[in-house]
């Protein structure tokens, strides 16, 4: 017959078999199962974060292939700095604080997904999200971090 496209987002760690997966996949007579144990295996380190998945079954064969997104930067900064949420109030409330080695930490790991061609450039927009969040970094706002690494600051830790 073809392919049976689903698209979710789940808790890493913790999909069911239950909606969104088994009304789309149930119908397929793939191993739900099977299934959501893969993909709880592959969002384990992402416990606590909503996570793109992506699941392809072979409607003949029962054969899937499941693709992990990876959660926006915002909840990877959540995640690093321990806090439930961003601020409400930008610019006026401090949420966290986070440290330089962590804001490149998620850079490399939304690589793929954010604008700039240079490890710099990626860094710089996870700064942006540090600040309309309320997260300081090091202590300091992340704009004026931002211009440290513009006035070439931190460029052994920027490299690659």
């Amino acid at each position: 017959m073809g392919k049976v496209i689903c698209e979710a987002l789940v808790e890493g760690g913790k999909a069911s078999a239950g909606p969104p997966i088994a009304p789309i996949l149930g119908p397929t007579g793939a191993n739900l199962y099977q299934i959501v144990q893969e993909i709880n295996r592959q969002t384990e380190d992402l416990k606590g974060l909503k996570v793109p998945v992506t699941i392809v079954v072979d409607d003949d064969t029962k054969e899937f292939e499941i693709t992990i997104g990876l959660p926006p930067t915002s909840a990877l900064i959540i995640k690093e700095v321990g806090v439930e949420k961003g601020t409400g109030a930008t610019g006026t409330e401090i949420t966290g604080d986070i440290s330089f080695d962590k804001v490149v930490k998620v850079a490399r790991a939304k690589e793929n997904d954010l604008l700039g061609s240079s490890l710099a450039n990626r860094v710089k927009s996870v700064l942006g999200t540090c600040v309309s969040m309320g997260v300081t970094v090091d202590g300091m706002d992340a704009r004026s971090v931002q211009k440290e690494i513009d006035e070439g600051a931190h460029a052994d830790k920027l490299q690659g």
